[in-house]
């Protein structure tokens, strides 16, 4: 019960914003739901008078549909039975002329149903007025009517609603009417809701007046009486018999909570009902999942189905997102510097997460859950962890600054390229690891499987290393961007590997170890020969040809990379002898011993990537990078 208890908090720490809409990226609209509420979206907006008379109607736009809605305990979690929601619903349950333009067939005893509920609503000692001028409309029985006589719903020359948009019509109307736009559908679905317009009360919309639905809660609340120990709150309080629904989207039919299965023997031998099992108070399952919804629509990642979400109790639900990359830590672009020096990458690091620390919330906890469904039904927590604040933002630190390296794959504001040092996105290390073209199975599989390396510690699954070194040895079998792009994420992944060893993007002149130098041998042959190719010269050179041929047996390849560089060596003439004299140097390091076909480690791509930087890094770079290790590295024990 602890991810309930920790949602129904959030909810209460989050009270203050109950009702609020906020705009996503998208311009869609969200807000965290009130109790006996829920959301859809809305197809068709009536307007009213108070005296409830027909003004007007419209269509709604896709990105203004969210409506917040007043439901009951079962309509909240409805499916194929048929069950009215208390105020805003579909066609079928509030047109009382249905069935006059639908047949009677479709018609059925939905809207009787409706008005049954809804009169007694209106009847009852917490009636709202704007509610009562509804009723009294959609007594008249002519909302399609109206509707019709608006242009808003279609009909054919039968009189009938039509089922989908025809050429015929898009010709007279001169384009597809809006309803089919908003509508996957025919228009018997169309999801209705109401605004009553009262002189001198600024609000006519009724899914955004708090006071209608402080009235339906309080009506909701009079009809709740069976009271059972609620596991979560330890209090006798009415007990929640149905669970919600629509927690990943409108769409979404599957819950958390659910016991339909009275006839299957399910509790025989342990349990008479479900309640034996686990008693949950109507309150704290409203509260807790429609918690969970406005956390998914506000900060919550979405793949494929799964969901993962994380989030910080207290006053503060944003925490840094443990899935991103560093660069969204960095509080300037301008200070992205790249491998400038580690001093400026780890202190700018340091105060990104240090924004999210408050002194005295010490109490305060992160969640990080993860939901998937397997059938349309049932849903599952894949994955759940709540960790001391702290303790989180000092492990999300040493990640970005263990797993690191230079990467150039991010764009700006103006979308130039620009450079960034840290660690990359858990969906990029799939990319460097499948390559672009993966399923999102495989990707939703691999952030479930990395996101204990960045929590809590722990190493690197040496398959994810291994592949993302493999498909970084063969950049002939990828466009440019792409292989720059994977082989940055793959020394990053390398990089944390070898942690021990203390990699950076610096080259490491003094290092004598066989991968690192054979990489450092590949690197010198690439520049070398690509600068004698020029720069308009596109081709890949010996060196990238060979490269995955150089990482299994490095020894025999390096004899044909060697012979094949002697052309660029002669077209450079003097010009080549720095890079001769620095294969020379490097090649005296290697013992003779290590002189074999023994394929090498993910090593070489950090000595390859190093060594490169290095040469293509000019001397007044290289001069300011010096003269700032040694604080860079007291900098690194500090952290």
């Amino acid at each position: 019960m602890t991810w309930l208890a920790k949602l129904y908090d959030t909810f209460e720490d989050n009270a203050h914003v109950v009702g609020q809409f906020e705009k996503k990226s998208n311009d869609r609209e969200y807000a965290l739901i009130p109790v006996s509420h829920t959301t859809q979206s809305a197809h068709i907006e009536v307007n009213l008078d108070e005296k409830g008379n027909f003004v007007s109607a419209k269509v709604v736009d896709k990105s203004d549909g969210s409506t917040i809605i007043p439901c009951t305990e079962a309509s909240s979690s409805r499916t194929s039975k048929p069950v009215p929601h208390a105020l805003f619903d579909k066609l079928v349950y509030v047109a009382g002329d249905y069935s006059q333009y639908c047949g009677e067939a479709k018609g059925g005893t939905q809207h009787c149903d409706y008005m049954t509920q809804l009169k007694e609503w209106c009847e009852s000692p917490v009636a709202h007025p704007k509610v009562q001028s509804v009723y009294s409309y959609l007594l008249k029985g002519t909302l399609m009517t109206d509707l019709i006589r608006e242009k808003i719903l279609w009909v054919d020359e039968h009189g009938k609603l039509l089922d989908k948009c025809t050429p015929l019509l898009e010709e007279q109307y001169g384009g597809k009417p809006d309803i089919f736009k908003v509508l996957a559908g025919d228009q018997s679905a169309a999801f209705v809701r109401f605004a009553v317009q009262v002189p001198g009360e600024p609000e006519a919309r009724l899914w955004r007046d708090p006071s209608v639905q402080e009235s339906f809660i309080q009506f909701n609340e009079m009809k709740l009486a069976d009271q059972e120990l609620c596991y979560v709150l330890g209090e006798k309080l009415p007990y929640a018999d149905k669970h919600a629904s629509r927690i990943r989207n409108s769409a979404d039919k599957s819950k958390l909570i659910s016991a339909n299965d009275t006839s299957g023997f399910t509790y025989r031998g342990r349990f008479t009902t479900s309640r034996d099992a686990a008693a949950i108070s109507y309150q704290v399952s409203q509260k807790a999942h429609n918690a969970l919804k406005w956390l998914i629509e506000r900060q919550g990642y979405t793949l494929d189905g799964r969901v993962f979400l994380v989030w910080g109790t207290g006053e503060q639900n944003e925490v840094p997102d443990p899935f991103q990359d560093s660069f969204p830590l960095y509080q300037d672009e301008e200070e992205t510097g790249g491998d400038r020096t580690h001093k400026e990458f780890a202190n700018q690091i340091k105060r990104g997460i240090s924004g999210y620390r408050y002194e005295g919330d010490y109490k305060s906890e992160v969640i990080i859950m993860i939901l998937d469904a397997a059938t349309s039904g049932r849903m599952s927590i894949v994955y759940y962890r709540d960790i001391n604040k702290e303790m989180f933002l000092d492990q999300l630190l040493n990640w970005h600054t263990t797993c690191a390296w230079l990467h150039r794959y991010r764009k700006d504001s103006d979308n130039r390229f620009i450079a960034f040092y840290g660690a990359p996105a858990t969906r990029d290390i799939a990319f460097a690891v499948y390559g672009p073209r993966a399923n999102d199975k495989l990707i939703k599989s691999l952030m479930e499987r990395m996101l204990p390396c960045i929590v809590d510690g722990r190493k690197i699954p040496l398959d994810i290393v291994r592949s993302a070194v493999q498909r970084a040895s063969n950049p002939v079998g990828m466009e440019e961007w792409e292989w720059e792009k994977s082989l940055s994420i793959t020394c990053a992944l390398v990089n944390k590997h070898y942690e021990q060893e203390g990699f950076t993007v610096s080259l490491d002149m003094e290092n004598t170890n066989r991968d690192y130098l054979f990489g450092r041998m590949l690197a010198i042959a690439d520049v070398l020969e690509r600068r004698a190719l020029g720069r308009d010269e596109k081709r890949a050179s010996n060196a990238i040809r060979y490269m995955n041929a150089f990482a299994q047996r490095p020894g025999r390849t390096w004899t044909i990379i060697q012979s094949n560089l002697q052309p660029y060596q002669a077209k450079l003439g003097t010009d080549a002898r720095y890079y001769n004299s620095l294969l020379d140097e490097v090649g005296s390091k290697l013992r003779p011993e290590d002189y074999n076909d023994t394929s090498l480690s993910g090593l070489y791509l950090l000595g390859f990537y190093s060594q490169r930087h290095d040469l293509y890094t000019s001397k007044k770079q290289k001069e300011q990078e010096s003269t700032d290790m040694n604080e860079a590295q007291n900098e690194q024990e500090d952290l």
